[in-house]
């Protein structure tokens, strides 16, 4: 910079080098970029870095199919898949391959041993809730006993936000795919403060849950099965003109759902049961989060086990490790330490507070929404730290690494572009961008609950051992 200034002054014009106006290209970091533009010099800034360990081009699978054109068929799925929300069951009566005395969590695989505190806390009240156990002791030596199986929710076709912990008895909302007939399970949101996802089990958290089964289950399951099936990818739409990003802001669309269900829910149920629902929906705006991510999953789902896909089906984290699955891979994880996360906390806590990030409701990010579409929610950047411009640039950086734009979903402060679509493993090596994704904070201890929210990347080990894993599956290609 001292030499671009000298040589500048000397010819009486610092933006002068060698007699002629300097024309800039900053590569990599902005800091270089922004000392030129302090000295009024005219840069363009290109951000760029080194490709991640083990990156080559791959461009056909090892029978010479095109990998392009294998993704850009399953982009075409995603894009015509139609996530409905066609009703609501008991979680052993729906859900497949959910038998005994199983508990499903959030994440990959993990032990009792291995689980973080919030995610303990949700077994012991899970445990509580089905009464296999009194008292928490008694449930605490229970999940250790190995009488108690614990698998993820995602091998079950069923996401659940932090924790996620699934139990037999609890109602979960069923959503298909119309055109493709798969379906997706999630639990019902049970609001915000002391709530089982973060790991509380007080009496007050078992008996919200008692009241969603005997209460809020019969009467939404009864008014959806009036009204018919609701287009979620609809709502999701809808609400990401209103401010949303489906992640962890639903404001929008928990409105645009109450307004959906409402008539019918007054027609079809009991007063009492009425008002009832109609006010925990009111005070929770929270509420839509498990419908988002479970349309997330069922449209997800159907591109899993697609031969030579390279795009990213999921990502999740247990608390302990993230996760992520690739379409070509099926249900193989691909792991590392689960990140802290670069947060905002509330009053009386602080990092140190806090668990490593949980929760698979990251699905949202990986179809584009979420972290992926803050561009849509600039709102958001209060709650979880930034600005409307870093809203703006999180949300282009996820396009640099998808393969295409879901049309039917659309940023208006994009110009209407739609969210991006379809996370390319390959893209996100290539560029070294991490997909970024925007989260509540547990605190690491159970039972305390929600400590702050912020951004955290997913880990580049992932997308390294899933590219080297692949590797003989592939090739550069011509």
């Amino acid at each position: 910079m001292d030499i671009v200034s000298t040589l500048g002054r000397e010819r009486g014009n610092e933006n002068l080098l060698f007699g002629q106006a300097l024309k800039v290209v900053n590569v990599g970091l902005d800091s270089f970029r922004q000392s030129l533009v302090d000295q009024g010099v005219g840069v363009v800034g290109v951000n760029w870095q080194p490709p991640l360990s083990g990156y080559i081009p791959l461009n056909e699978t090892a029978d010479g199919l095109s990998i392009d054109a294998i993704n850009g068929r399953a982009v075409g799925k995603l894009k015509a898949s139609r996530p409905m929300l066609v009703g609501l069951a008991v979680a052993r009566d729906i859900v497949p391959k959910f038998s005994g005395k199983m508990l499903l969590h959030a994440g990959a695989p993990v032990g009792w041993r291995s689980m973080c505190g919030p995610m303990k806390g949700a077994i012991v009240g899970a445990i509580l809730y089905e009464r296999w156990a009194i008292t928490e002791a008694d449930a605490l030596q229970l999940a250790a006993s190995g009488d108690v199986r614990f698998e993820p929710c995602h091998h079950h076709d069923a996401v659940g936000p932090m924790a996620g912990v699934v139990s037999p008895s609890m109602p979960v909302f069923i959503v298909k795919n119309e055109p493709f007939g798969n379906l997706a399970f999630a639990s019902v949101n049970e609001g915000l403060g002391k709530v089982l996802r973060y790991g509380a089990y007080s009496a007050e958290v078992i008996e919200r849950l008692r009241w969603i089964e005997k209460i809020l289950y019969g009467a939404l399951a009864r008014t959806i099965e009036k009204l018919g099936p609701i287009d979620l990818r609809t709502i999701i739409s809808q609400a990401l003109h209103m401010g949303d990003e489906v992640h962890n802001r639903n404001r929008a669309a928990t409105s645009l759902f109450i307004r959906s269900v409402a008539p019918a829910l007054i027609e079809h149920c009991a007063k009492s049961e009425a008002i009832s629902v109609l006010k925990f929906l009111d005070s929770n705006d929270h509420f839509f989060l498990n419908l988002s991510m479970a349309a997330c999953k069922a449209t997800l789902a159907s591109i899993e086990n697609t031969p030579g896909c390279t795009l990213v089906t999921a990502m999740a984290r247990n608390g302990v490790e993230f996760g992520i699955r690739v379409a070509a891979f099926g249900e193989r994880w691909f792991t590392a330490p689960a990140p802290r996360v670069n947060g905002l906390w509330f009053p009386g806590f602080s990092e140190s507070d806090a668990n490593p990030d949980l929760g698979d409701s990251a699905i949202t990010e990986t179809l584009g929404l979420g972290g992926a579409s803050m561009a849509a929610a600039p709102a958001i950047v209060r709650f979880i730290g930034g600005d409307v411009a870093l809203s703006t640039q999180l949300t282009k950086e996820m396009a640099a690494i998808s393969v295409s734009e879901h049309e039917a979903i659309t940023i208006p402060s994009l110009d209407f572009r739609g969210s991006p679509l379809g996370i390319d493993l390959r893209k996100v090596m290539e560029t070294a961008i991490l997909p970024v994704i925007n989260t509540g904070v547990a605190h690491r201890e159970p039972g305390i609950g929600m400590i702050g929210a912020g951004i955290v990347r997913a880990p580049k080990e992932c997308f390294e051992s899933a590219f080297a894993y692949g590797a003989s599956m592939f090739r550069a290609g011509t």
